[in-house]
C-alpha cells in the first residue's frame, strides 16, 4: 500500500465536553458496545506494526487522531506514539500527523509538543462565542469558547499549524458573515465548515441545532459571496468546499470524499483496535474486524470494504438528470436518505443546487485564473 490513512480514536468516545450535537456519541450509543476505552500501549504497537508492515517502500503513512476527544489519551501516549513512530518506520517511508481536537485541555506542553513534532492542528470553533457556546459545553453546562480561543493563541505562539471547523448549527446558519469574519480575525487561513449532523434514525431537522437544507443554502451562498470578495482583493482564505469545487472544475479532483464521487478509504482504528471503513459508520454492520487478526492490506481488501466502496458509487437517481453531477458528485453519502417510496436523496441537495445556480459562474471565474497563472508558471 503506497498511502496509509488511519483515523485513530486513542480515547473512543470519551470526552471532556459535552456538545448538544456530538455526532461521535450519538453513532456511538447506536452500536452494541458504545465505549472501547482509551487504547493501550500494547494496541498502539501492534497499530504501527501493522501500518509499517504493510506500506510500501517510499510510502506515507498517514496517522490522524480524532474522537470523542482525542487528548483525553494524555500527552504521554502520544509522546511514547510519535517516539515509537518515527523509530520503528522503515527509513524510506514518510509520515504525517494530525488531530482533531475541541482544544480545552491543551497547555503549553500539548503546543510544544505540536510544534516539535509538526503535527497539523484541526481546533473546533464553531464561529463566534455565541453560537460555540449555545451547544459546545462542559458538565457542568458552561461554554467552552474562551478555552478554545486561549488553545488558539497558545498555537500560534508556538507556530503551530492549525485550522478551524466550524460546525454549521441553526445558529451559525443564521450568521454566515460574523462566523467567517471572526474566524478571520483570529488569524485562520484555512476554515472548513461542516453541517451539523441529526441524530441517527430520527426525524431530520428536529433539534434545536438542526440545520435545513433552506438554511444551509442561503448560509452557503453568502459565505462565498463573502469567500470570493476576499479572492478578489487578493486576501484569500481557504474554505475548503469552495476550494474543492474549483479542484473539480480544474480537473484536479477533490480532496474530500463528500466532493469527488466515491467514498476514499481509510481505516478508522477504535480505542480497543476495532476496524471501520469511515469515521461516519463506525456502527456495528460496518466493522472490519480488529488489528491483529489479519494484515491492513486484507481489510481493506475485505468484502465489507469492498461493499463499503460500492456503495458509494451508486448515487441518487435524480444526480443523472442533474447538470451540476459532474461538480457536486452526489455529495456524502452519510447525507443519503430513502423516502417513503423508497427513492434515495441527498437531504442538502437544494442547499448545493442553491449554491451552484448562485455562484458557478464566479467559481468559473476562480478557475480560469488559476489556469491561467499555471500555464505562466510553465
Amino acid at each position: 500500500m503506497k498511502y496509509i490513512n488511519l483515523l485513530i480514536k486513542p480515547a473512543s468516545s470519551l470526552c471532556n465536553l459535552r456538545c448538544k450535537y456530538c455526532f461521535y456519541e450519538d453513532e456511538a450509543n447506536n452500536r452494541s458496545e458504545a465505549c472501547m476505552g482509551l487504547m493501550s500501549k500494547e494496541m498502539s504497537q501492534l497499530l504501527l506494526r501493522e501500518a509499517f508492515s504493510a506500506v510500501d517502500s517510499n510510502g506515507t503513512v498517514s496517522f490522524a487522531f480524532q474522537g470523542g476527544e482525542p487528548t483525553v489519551a494524555g500527552l504521554p501516549f502520544f509522546q511514547e506514539f510519535v517516539e515509537n513512530a518515527r523509530l520503528l518506520k522503515p527509513k524510506d517511508v514518510s509520515l504525517n500527523f494530525s488531530i482533531q481536537t475541541n482544544g480545552t485541555l491543551l497547555n503549553e506542553e500539548w503546543a510544544a509538543f505540536f510544534e516539535k513534532e509538526g503535527f497539523l492542528v484541526g481546533l473546533s470553533m464553531d464561529g463566534f462565542k455565541e453560537a460555540h457556546d449555545l451547544h459546545r459545553m462542559d458538565p457542568a453546562g458552561k461554554g467552552s469558547w474562551n478555552r478554545v480561543l486561549k488553545a488558539h493563541q497558545l498555537l500560534e505562539k508556538h507556530r503551530v499549524d492549525h485550522n478551524a471547523l466550524c460546525v454549521v448549527t441553526s445558529r451559525v446558519a443564521r450568521s454566515p458573515e460574523l462566523a467567517y469574519r471572526n474566524l478571520k480575525s483570529l488569524g485562520f487561513r484555512y476554515l472548513q465548515f461542516i453541517a451539523c449532523l441529526d441524530p441517527i434514525g430520527q426525524p431530520r431537522g428536529q433539534q434545536a441545532f438542526s440545520l435545513v437544507p433552506e438554511a444551509y443554502g442561503k448560509f452557503l451562498c453568502r459565505l462565498f459571496d463573502l469567500w470570493y470578495a476576499d479572492w478578489e482583493k487578493g486576501d484569500y482564505h481557504s474554505v475548503r468546499l469552495f476550494d474543492d469545487y474549483i479542484h473539480v472544475l480544474l480537473g484536479d479532483g477533490a480532496s474530500t470524499c463528500a466532493t469527488c464521487g466515491r467514498c476514499g478509504f481509510y481505516l478508522v482504528v477504535e480505542g480497543d483496535g476495532a476496524l471501520y471503513p469511515c469515521d461516519f459508520f463506525v456502527l456495528d454492520d460496518w466493522r472490519l474486524g480488529r488489528l491483529g487478526e489479519k494484515p491492513l492490506q486484507e481489510f481493506a481488501e475485505s468484502e465489507t470494504a469492498k461493499a463499503f466502496l460500492k456503495w458509494g458509487t451508486v448515487k441518487p437517481k435524480e444526480c443523472a438528470a442533474c447538470p451540476y453531477c459532474t461538480i457536486c458528485n452526489g455529495g456524502c453519502k452519510n447525507d443519503w436518505y430513502t423516502d417513503a417510496e423508497g427513492k434515495v436523496h441527498n437531504y442538502y441537495c437544494a442547499a448545493f443546487r442553491a449554491l451552484l445556480d448562485y455562484g458557478l459562474p464566479r467559481m468559473r471565474r476562480i478557475a480560469w485564473a488559476e489556469l491561467n497563472a499555471r500555464m505562466q508558471r510553465r
